[in-house]
């Protein structure tokens, strides 16, 4: 997760049966099927997660989205909620893909409380069995790109001229050497080019130290952010999700520790609870949380979850009204510009 400020993320267990809505028009409703573990952004948005099944998305910026104008009537599903969906409802990516082609299923932005920039985003899936897809909105539609294939996702350009693009490297059919910029495309083909030169994997702590190696090196250092690129900013977090045994590890870059989840240690059952593990709080070099944080999840209480839930009604009601804003915002710019020219 590259962004240009840290996005307080903690992780939360959310088990079977919850309720929850699309965020935008309650056209669409759903009951969980399967609980998960999600890494949020300020407690309020998935960005990143796993459910039971040994189903896991990933959320990523990419500028060149483009999610249409849709209309009442349409399949639709906030971005609050996009990844939440998947992992409720879904336990191999064939079964995603298909309810995504077959739905139309559109996406609704938000706002970004951080830079009052619009989210532009794409949705990389994967499970247990190997399988992946990558889900970008072109031209208003969905595009989904969908092959066992297809092992890595950055950021810009979209996916099917990063995969072009690729194909220039060395080892991975070109004859140019392997780039080392921050460029999005250079971090692609560093990525694929490790990811295809490792070795089948004889534990799951050889499996997982290589992940973690493969993304340091794609990793953004830190440095100054670049104007309006949240995307083309440091590495504030990664994530290596074991698929297989259901282990879900989480690396900070800015409270240096990795903590990791064992599913078999976590009650998903319905009834068990919304809870919350407090990275912001107890993450720290010397004394805070490390290693194994299975059991170490609490319950946020009314007034956490109740936070949680008018901060996402908040963001949802303020996407609603972005068009109206706009115009009350342009409104005000020509005003103090014909106030100066007076």
């Amino acid at each position: 997760m590259d962004f240009h400020m840290d996005l307080l993320t903690n992780l939360w267990k959310m088990p079977r049966g919850i309720e929850r809505k699309d965020g935008v028009n309650g056209n669409l409703t759903w009951k969980a099927k399967y609980g998960s573990v999600v890494a949020t952004a300020f407690d309020l948005i998935a960005t990143d997660g796993m459910n039971e099944e040994g189903f896991a998305g990933h959320i990523l910026w990419l500028t060149e989205s483009d999610y249409g104008k849709p209309e009442d009537t349409d399949v639709q599903l906030s971005q609050s909620i996009w990844l939440q969906y998947y992992l409720d409802n879904f336990a191999t990516v064939a079964e995603a893909v298909e309810w995504t082609n077959e739905s139309g299923v559109l996406v609704s932005q938000l706002f970004d409380p951080t830079g009052h920039l619009v989210p532009a985003l794409h949705l990389a899936l994967n499970d247990a069995s190997g399988d992946s897809a990558i889900i970008e909105y072109i031209a208003g539609k969905p595009q989904v790109y969908h092959s066992r294939d297809y092992k890595v996702m950055t950021n810009s350009p979209t996916f099917d001229k990063q995969l072009e693009l690729v194909k220039e490297i060395e080892g991975l059919g070109g004859d140019q050497p392997l780039p080392g910029s921050t460029l999005a495309t250079d971090r692609f083909a560093r990525a694929s080019y490790y990811v295809e030169q490792q070795v089948q994997p004889k534990s799951q702590l050889q499996a997982m130290a290589a992940m973690f190696s493969i993304i340091r090196n794609a990793a953004q250092p830190f440095r100054t952010p670049e104007p309006g690129k949240p995307d083309a900013s440091q590495t504030i977090w990664q994530v290596v999700a074991d698929l297989t045994n259901k282990r879900y590890a989480f690396e900070s870059t800015t409270r240096p520790s990795i903590v990791w989840v064992d599913f078999e240690k976590v009650s998903f059952s319905e009834g068990s609870g919304i809870l919350k593990l407090d990275l912001v709080g107890k993450l720290s070099l010397e004394g805070g949380l490390a290693g194994d944080v299975s059991h170490k999840f609490r319950d946020p209480g009314e007034l956490g979850l109740g936070f949680a839930r008018v901060g996402r009604e908040a963001l949802e009601f303020v996407a609603k009204k972005q068009d109206e804003y706009k115009e009350v915002a342009n409104l005000v710019q020509s005003l103090a510009a014909a106030r100066s020219a007076s």
